[in-house]
């Protein structure tokens, strides 16, 4: 493990979609104009969460604005997934800004697309609530594990934040094509949203926990205490 805490963090990403992601990614940014800059297109990704939240909160009335909510979805994606990719190439880098503005406004957007599902009614705002805070878990982890190792993972399990973006792409148009019918089970009401949240949230936690393990195992083998044999 680097012993400099001022060694630049690399990033890995190892998500599913990460091959072809990087490959659409490497063909639009030599196209954007001048003037959508980095800072532009993370201003851009936080814009479309929080127009993700307005017709979440909406859909009960017309679960048509699920289809905007997948719009604000592929905005925020372009902007949050090409402000790095720009910086780079236009060799405007300021590594330890742009990683604390990124990770700050990727932890505001989760919080509105999930205080926005919560809203529309087709997941109940507990398991949403929850959801929430066990991906915040997994982001938490994420970070520790880039300051022990300097290797910042943007995924977990081949799942990062274009993953996640699919998934509630798909279920929202799930929730558009059959919406939920709400049911008892072990005395509570639910409908399927809230079991494929609940999914979610033991999967999170699975991985915490799997990640938290080998992330110590690793450590123990690399620091072991003075005086013990290696």
């Amino acid at each position: 493990m680097p012993k400099d805490r001022d060694t630049s963090l690399t990033r890995s990403n190892q998500g599913w979609l990460s091959v072809p992601e990087q490959r659409v990614i490497a063909w639009i940014v030599p196209r954007l104009p001048r003037w959508m800059s980095p800072d532009f297109l993370t201003a851009l990704g936080f814009g479309a969460s929080l127009g993700a939240l307005a017709a979440y909160a909406l859909t009960p009335s017309d679960p048509a604005w699920l289809w905007v909510v997948n719009v604000a979805l592929i905005v925020n994606w372009f902007g949050d997934s090409l402000d790095g990719a720009v910086a780079r190439r236009r060799r405007a880098e300021r590594p330890r800004y742009g990683f604390f503005l990124d990770q700050s406004v990727d932890v505001l957007s989760q919080f509105l697309f999930a205080i926005g599902l919560g809203l529309s009614g087709f997941v109940s705002m507990e398991v949403a609530a929850i959801g929430l805070a066990t991906y915040l878990m997994m982001t938490a982890q994420s970070l520790l594990r880039a300051e022990v190792s300097r290797t910042f993972h943007l995924a977990s399990a081949g799942f990062g934040l274009t993953e996640v973006r699919c998934l509630l792409l798909a279920m929202n148009a799930a929730f558009y094509l059959k919406p939920p019918q709400r049911f008892d089970l072990a005395g509570l009401n639910v409908g399927y949203g809230d079991i494929l949240g609940i999914v979610w949230i033991m999967v999170n936690l699975g991985l915490y926990v799997a990640g938290m393990a080998g992330q110590l195992t690793r450590l123990a083998r690399e620091e072991r205490p003075d005086g013990e044999d290696g």
